[in-house]
């Protein structure tokens, strides 16, 4: 079937990363339901299914006006313009490759416009609040889930890594003497990343207290939880959540907030964009530029708070 070369086509060719191709298989499914059913929803189960198999087995009878219907009901449902647009984007690239492999003669996809997604500043917390998290010696408890705890959030922030790329890590990734992590980011793709010298010794520490712990499956993955399974996203999440709620009162308290804030401090603190994007494993410079409006803003505020005519 079409749909499952398609997804071998993600994993193998385009090495997308199991995240994204999950995301594009609750899309495919989430269109061809809408599709089959024409977007009624008192429909059985199991004859919603049929009509999928039935409508995957036609590619070619879908058209473009079938996909802009979608697309307009996910406006109406108020998706968000991002996640619309990765859906567009999956279908576009779905049927390019139905294209390819000879299943349909056009892509009805290809002119489908994608909303306009509006520019937001990267959510950060103030640096030295994250200093003093990390320094306080009553926040974290003695044992191992509180040195655990607080290696998540000085790698989150000491490294800018995401979230997916934390919880893939391998303590043969770490390398004490070099002082460096090596990451598998997005399409699988390394990229070695420099660790400050807190960071190396609660790392030396914490691979020392897992090991002493003598967990029964004796994990690879650095991060495990209590009982010694392999940490998962959740866990990372409910992690930085618990944390961020000490030291601020916003209502992003995520992994990536750490990310933004890793690269809005080294970009503060005089860093080349270049070398930024470099260490945050972004493909392209735009990607990375977001983080200068943060600069300028911050600029503005010490203008006006230090200016006599401002």
């Amino acid at each position: 079937m079409v749909l499952e070369q398609f997804i071998q086509y993600l994993q193998f060719e385009k090495r997308f990363s199991p995240h994204t191709i999950t995301a594009y298989q609750n899309d495919l499914h989430q269109f061809f339901s809408y599709t089959a059913t024409s977007g009624q929803t008192d429909i059985d189960p199991a004859q919603t299914e049929d009509k999928i198999s039935t409508l995957i087995s036609n590619l070619s009878d879908i058209t473009y006006q079938d996909i802009r219907e979608w697309v307009v009901q996910l406006m109406n449902d108020e998706q968000a313009a991002k996640s619309i647009n990765r859906k567009i984007s999956c279908l576009r690239t779905f049927f390019k490759f139905a294209m390819r492999e000879g299943v349909i003669e056009n892509n009805p996809a290809s002119k489908i416009q994608a909303p306009k997604i509006p520019k937001r500043l990267p959510v950060i917390v103030e640096t030295d609040k994250i200093v003093s998290l990390l320094n306080s010696t009553e926040l974290f408890n003695d044992g191992f889930t509180g040195l655990r705890d607080k290696l998540v959030i000085e790698l989150l922030f000491g490294t800018g890594i995401r979230l997916a790329e934390l919880v893939g890590l391998k303590e043969t990734d770490v390398n004490l003497y070099e002082g460096t992590i090596k990451v598998l980011g997005k399409r699988n793709k390394e990229r070695i990343v420099p660790i400050n010298t807190e960071l190396k010794l609660l790392l030396t520490q914490y691979i020392q207290q897992k090991k002493s712990e003598n967990f029964n499956n004796n994990s690879s993955t650095l991060l495990v939880t209590s009982k010694g399974a392999n940490a998962y996203s959740k866990m990372i999440y409910l992690i930085v959540q618990k944390y961020l709620s000490y030291i601020s009162t916003q209502d992003k308290k995520s992994p990536h907030v750490l990310r933004h804030t890793f690269a809005t401090s080294l970009l503060n603190g005089g860093a080349d964009l270049n070398a930024i994007k470099e260490l945050l494993g972004h493909a392209n410079l735009s990607a990375t530029q977001i983080y200068t409006h943060n600069s300028v803003e911050r600029l503005k505020s010490i203008y006006k708070l230090a200016h006599p005519k401002a």
